[in-house]
């Protein structure tokens, strides 16, 4: 059965080879933003002939195509996930690199206000809160 994001790249017209069937799932069934590493390392467990360059290609491929997006948290890798159904945003906690989504109403108001009051209308935003835990913040 396809994975919700082969099914978003054949709705493109994306041409789907095995192999990018594989890393669609492989990103699909991830839930912790993997970077191209990752990705690849899982990917070829699953089929071992991928090379690391059609990891590059495809997940390229898919981000020019609209599918997933790319984030920079602030480890110096380029981290993907696919495009969601529902905004969230993120905090990373910078000790063990976990991502946490969350989605909260009064920030996605206060945006839209504060885009009014300047003049403006919210179109997109992303936001990225950088994070210790409250153990670590008196140290």
């Amino acid at each position: 059965m396809p994975s919700i994001l082969e099914k978003k790249c054949i709705e493109k017209g994306l041409k789907m080879t095995e192999q990018r069937r594989v890393i669609a799932r492989v990103l699909s069934d991830a839930s912790d933003h993997p970077d191209v590493e990752a990705l690849y390392g899982r990917a070829t467990k699953i089929d071992p002939n991928i090379s690391i360059a059609t990891v590059y290609r495809t997940v390229k491929l898919f981000e020019d195509a609209h599918i997933i997006e790319r984030h920079d948290f602030g480890d110096g890798r380029a981290r993907y996930e696919e495009i969601p159904e529902q905004h969230h945003d993120h905090l990373i906690d910078l000790r063990s690199g976990k991502v946490i989504e969350f989605a909260n109403e009064e920030i996605e108001r206060l945006q839209e206000r504060i885009a009014h009051e300047l003049g403006y209308k919210l179109v997109d935003h992303r936001l990225e809160l950088f994070c210790v835990p409250l153990s670590e913040s008196a140290s």
